[in-house]
């Protein structure tokens, strides 16, 4: 088992959606995904942030939305695991009916995934040196899940933040669970890196 070290973070997004990657070293995690058929910008932008590919050990979505994972497969083709939660199997397959033609999807199989129970991430983060776990985290859809390292740092998609979430409760309740773990800070799918008090609705 690899041992925990600290972590960098870096944005490799375009589109106006972030993605991120968590790296301790070389071995890194990607959060979120991409759009389709825009594997070529994926590369380009993992190029001028000097990460290599072959260094992403797994890719994960927070929810399966065409811009979070729509490059799913197409990473998976290129060596890249994609690590599924197990209460976003079902979701998957649901993403195709909102793709058109013109999106040049590729969907995804469920060969080759890591299907793990979030109770079991913790493990399988520490297996690649990352200190942290992930939660499900319903709020902008049943299936969305956040990733919270042990430093603090939130990965939360499109989960609502609190001050526009007041008639929320499933998010609200999300919120309150990252917070309870040790959340300090926000890096969403979408605007900048904040901290969570500028989350909080109390």
């Amino acid at each position: 088992m690899a041992k925990a070290t600290s972590v960098t973070i870096v944005n490799v997004g375009y589109r106006s959606t972030n993605y991120w990657v968590v790296s301790a070293g070389t071995s890194r995690l990607l959060v979120d995904i991409g759009w389709p058929g825009t594997l070529g910008i994926m590369k380009a932008n993992l190029r001028k942030m000097g990460i290599p590919l072959c260094e992403i050990r797994c890719a994960f979505a927070t929810h399966y939305h065409i811009d979070h994972a729509g490059l799913a497969e197409e990473l998976k083709r290129e060596g890249v695991p994609l690590l599924v939660l197990d209460v976003q199997v079902d979701a998957i397959p649901i993403m195709k009916r909102w793709t058109k033609p013109q999106d040049r999807y590729v969907e995804i199989t469920a060969e080759g995934n890591l299907v793990i129970p979030c109770a079991q991430s913790r493990q399988f983060l520490s297996q690649i040196g990352i200190a942290g776990e992930i939660f499900h985290t319903p709020g902008h859809s049943d299936h969305c899940v956040s990733l919270l390292l042990d430093d603090g740092s939130a990965f939360t998609g499109d989960l609502p933040p609190e001050t526009y979430a007041f008639d929320n409760p499933v998010a609200l309740g999300s919120w309150r669970l990252l917070r309870a773990h040790g959340a300090t800070r926000v890096y969403p799918a979408h605007g900048a890196v904040r901290p969570m008090d500028e989350t909080s609705g109390d």
